[in-house]
């Protein structure tokens, strides 16, 4: 637990100590919500900084839809056709010319292509008879191919030359974290794409977040969700992976959400592999507290998207409701969320807001700025 979230569950214990009132105007709830306007105090407007929604309908319709609309930054948004393989050091060629067994394999028959390949030195160079030194580092193998025959075509009439890698040596990929077999993986001349980097691991360990795979590119990280890919079909995901990538795919115990306010017991919760919904963070901690909660008052604090005009979104639930507590069952968490339930009565809303907002500004955007210089 970094000192961020540390510095917020004893400010949460505070508060569950002595919080009676709260913040702010309320923005109007969504359609289908279920509250009366004068049910809602009046208050001094919430901060730019804060989206308030209310679960409803309109909200866990928009969260099914989200997986599977979520893209991933153009950069790293390739297609097949963009992908050749470029020869490196470390590459072996084989190289066949028909009709020419002297030129074909001039070592003997004996040896595997790879043994008896044409090894692509350090300096990216090669060297074949009648051809010389050449320098292929960068190049296709076609245009390999092509620069052979051209310089063959001196000594032997329409020489008929094949160009293929033997053995892909110069390129890798990493795979680390939570798979069967982490480690180095050759980039070959077919296009390999997250899921198949995933594979080549061995697949998932049971300790794997399927939903928290990051990808390094360039000193940039990007994250990624297996889960998006096998549950929503989401295949923009599944993004092709470049030389030099790393996956990593992080345990589940780094996924939490943060239970605090009125319930049996405050603590942190893993989200374990398939998420985890309000109503099972709820009910992990024991529930409301019976005597002092207010059931109306549940809050879910939530970073905003990166670009949003705002900081931080806030999800109210009415829990007396019986419609309501379907929804929570359906409302999913997300890492880093913080549930607080409230004392506070239902007219008390926009007060309670207001005494938690600043300290959760604090603490949320605090973790996005150091996320913002980590980058």
């Amino acid at each position: 637990m970094n000192a961020s979230v540390k510095c917020f569950v004893a400010l949460g214990i505070a508060l569950m100590a002595g919080c009676t009132v709260v913040p702010g105007s309320y923005h109007s709830p969504t359609p289908g919500w279920f509250l009366d306007e004068d049910e809602i105090s009046e208050g001094e407007p919430l901060p730019d900084v804060v989206e308030v929604h209310a679960i409803g309908t309109a909200i866990l319709k928009q969260q099914r839809i989200h997986p599977v609309d979520k893209g991933v930054p153009e950069e790293i948004n390739l297609s097949d056709d963009q992908y050749d393989y470029q020869v490196g050091p470390g590459d072996v060629l084989q190289i066949t010319v028909w009709d020419h067994p002297e030129l074909t394999i001039p070592a003997g028959s004996l040896r595997s292509s790879e043994e008896s390949g044409n090894w692509v030195h350090n300096d990216g160079t090669i060297f074949y008879p009648y051809v010389g030194i050449i320098n292929v580092e960068g190049l296709k193998v076609t245009e390999i191919r092509d620069m052979i025959t051209e310089r063959l075509s001196r000594y032997i009439e329409n020489p008929q030359v094949d160009v293929s890698v033997a053995a892909f040596r110069h390129k890798r990929i990493y795979v680390t974290g939570e798979v069967d077999e982490p480690g180095l993986y050759p980039v070959t001349n077919v296009p390999t794409r997250l899921i198949d980097a995933i594979g080549e691991a061995g697949g998932l360990t049971t300790a794997a977040d399927w939903s928290s795979v990051v990808l390094t590119r360039n000193g940039k990280d990007y994250r990624l969700s297996l889960r998006d890919i096998y549950q929503y079909g989401n295949t923009s995901q599944n993004v092709l992976l470049q030389p030099n990538d790393v996956v990593n795919v992080n345990p589940v115990t780094d996924a939490k959400v943060f239970v605090l306010g009125e319930v049996g017991q405050a603590s942190s919760l893993q989200m374990g592999r398939n998420g985890l919904t309000l109503a099972e963070a709820l009910a992990e901690n024991g529930s409301f507290n019976q005597q002092e909660s207010d059931a109306s008052g549940v809050f879910v604090f939530r970073k905003a998207p990166m670009g949003a005009d705002h900081g931080i979104d806030i999800y109210q639930l009415n829990a007396k409701d019986a419609a309501a507590l379907v929804m929570a069952d359906s409302f999913d968490l997300r890492e880093r969320d913080i549930v607080y339930v409230t004392a506070a009565p239902l007219v008390k809303w926009n007060r309670v807001l207001r005494l938690l907002v600043p300290s959760m500004t604090t603490l949320l955007l605090g973790v996005r700025t150091e996320e913002i210089l980590s980058e």
